[in-house]
């Protein structure tokens, strides 16, 4: 399939959040206590709550970027893309690259919310959660309709209110909650608990995926303090491939059976070798482990629960059979390092140049329109929701990988960050 024909939604963006966040949504009582930005005498703009201070950080926002500057962090909103943090900018970037639609991971809370959840306080701890949730749906994917495939965050602390919160916003159309790949490394109940039932079952009775996104349990893989970067950027699937092995061993598939779990950013070639292993495990230790999948073996209860996504990943195509062509799904990951933004369509089509189109069509936003209850359609034409159409939109938008320049972004869209901020700590 060529590149401008194909139709891309992407499961796994990212957003950085503007200084505007709370200013609509937190209860009046918790205002001066909502998280803040606040520009540091050095012109850094930081995220303040309860004490703590949360830069942005140089890899999560380098669209835009050359790659020699990846290692350069961006510390003010001046210094990043405005489509990061401008829902109108972000739909311009969107169409540039030819993404119809997007599923936005936060940043600053923490990938699982669990800045939020530290907080002593738990009643404002809920009302911030609370006050996030609802602007992510109601201004960020509310701006523009059939876009933008919303996602809330948990109430870590607490698994009824959690499932209070997943009934809330499924009643908002909600059907994707981001969750900590390992709840047990932040001090909660394992997933081997019974602990989080109500959470669960919330989840299936309202369709509302499970998306567990790398990173979110604040730990990555690191062999020794003095190993370089690379190593932790090279094994960073391996935290998904334990909640993967964590969640399929658990209790939870069994008695949750309508339970469905998004590996994000996780990537895919990795997978034959896992399923595979799960059997093997499985048949030689399940009689005195105790394991239990009826007639079922592992890999079937895998493709049955999980869906994987992929940025670029030419293994992971090539054994595409063996995954299972119905749990795969493609992210963009903008604009974060691994993004291959604007020209991912093109990256997709290469990688992809010998799957049939049906398959490549259930790859590249079926089975994420499928998984997350998501219909583009009803918004647009669909003829309209090509890469090629998109693109057409986009004409004039610009997209040139550009030095570090002080100030360009803001001038760029003409608005005063700096007044932003100071507007928000006021």
């Amino acid at each position: 399939m060529k590149p401008e024909d194909l139709i891309l939604i992407s499961v796994d963006d990212h957003l950085v959040e503007p200084p505007t966040l709370f200013d609509a949504h937190i209860p009046e009582r918790y205002r001066d206590r909502a998280p803040k930005v606040i520009q540091t005498r050095d012109g850094s703009d930081v995220w303040t709550f309860e004490g703590s201070k949360i830069p942005n950080i140089g890899l999560n926002a380098v669209a835009g970027r050359p790659k020699e500057e990846y290692g350069i962090e961006p510390t003010a909103f001046d210094e990043i893309r405005p489509g990061c943090w401008d829902i109108h900018e972000r739909i311009k970037d969107m169409n540039a690259g030819g993404v119809l639609g997007s599923m936005n991971f936060p940043s600053f809370p923490g990938f699982s919310g669990r800045l939020f959840a530290a907080v002593d306080d738990k009643d404002l701890a809920l009302a911030v959660v609370r006050a996030y949730n609802d602007w992510h749906v109601d201004e960020w994917c509310g701006a523009y309709p059939g876009r933008m495939i919303p996602m809330g965050l948990p109430v870590l602390w607490d698994p009824q209110l959690a499932a209070d919160e997943v009934r809330r916003l499924a009643r908002k159309g909600v059907h994707s909650l981001t969750f900590t790949e390992n709840p047990s490394t932040l001090g909660y109940p394992s997933f081997h608990s019974d602990a989080w039932d109500p959470l669960w079952q919330a989840m299936c009775d309202e369709g509302v995926v499970l998306s567990i996104h790398l990173g979110s349990s604040g730990q990555l893989a690191v062999t020794a303090p003095d190993a370089p970067i690379d190593v932790m950027i090279t094994l960073q699937p391996m935290n998904i491939c334990m909640a993967a092995a964590d969640l399929l061993w658990s209790r939870v598939l069994k008695k949750f059976p309508a339970m469905r779990i998004a590996l994000s950013e996780g990537g895919t070639g990795w997978i034959p070798y896992f399923i595979d292993r799960l059997d093997r495990t499985y048949d030689m230790h399940h009689l005195w482990t105790g394991q239990d999948f009826g007639d079922q073996l592992p890999s079937d209860v895998f493709r049955e629960h999980f869906l994987t996504c992929f940025i670029a990943d030419p293994v992971g195509i090539q054994l595409r059979h063996q995954i299972g062509i119905d749990n795969i799904a493609w992210e963009c990951d903008y604009p974060h390092s691994d993004s291959s933004w604007p020209s991912a369509p093109e990256e997709l089509a290469r990688v992809a140049a010998d799957v049939p189109d049906a398959e490549l069509n259930k790859i590249s936003f079926e089975n994420a329109a499928r998984w997350y209850s998501f219909d583009p359609f009803a918004h647009r034409p669909r003829q309209q929701c090509t890469v090629g159409a998109l693109r057409a939109e986009a004409e004039g938008h610009d997209v040139t990988t550009r030095p570090y320049d002080k100030g360009r972004f803001t001038k760029q869209v003409g608005v005063d960050l700096g007044e932003l901020a100071k507007q928000a700590t006021a």
